[in-house]
């Protein structure tokens, strides 16, 4: 499990990385912290140590849960970006105003990274 969590952090991290690239204007607009030039390399290393722990806990979660194979994975990837940050974006956007654009680029950015590590892990078992 060790290689797999760790590959799969990697695979998810340079995902989300390509994921703000693509859309570094949108951020940039719409957000301080997007429009920064380039994160220095200790948030770089801070944004990969949870990459890691999450997908630590989603491969926990899958053996939890018995949850084999590809499909079985991006369900529960599914389940989990609609109850966890979906939910948690939206209540930022009720509560502290946050531009609904940013929170969609966020969640888009969840949804995308959660289907990588539930594709990946999935392969491994």
């Amino acid at each position: 499990m060790v290689m797999a969590v760790l590959v799969t952090s990697v695979a998810a991290f340079v995902v989300s990385a390509a994921w703000y690239l693509a859309f570094g204007q949108v951020w940039a607009r719409l957000s301080p912290a997007g429009a920064a030039a380039r994160p220095s390399p200790w948030r770089m290393g801070a944004e990969f140590a949870r990459t890691a722990v999450l997908v630590t806990a989603f491969a926990l979660l899958c053996d939890a849960v018995g949850v084999e194979g590809v499909p079985g994975a991006v369900g529960l990837a599914l389940a989990v970006w609609a109850g966890f940050p979906a939910v948690i974006l939206a209540g930022s956007v009720l509560h502290e105003r946050v531009p609904v654009a940013l929170a969609a680029l966020h969640a888009g950015d969840w949804l995308v990274k959660l289907a990588v590590v539930a594709a990946l892990l999935g392969l491994w078992r």
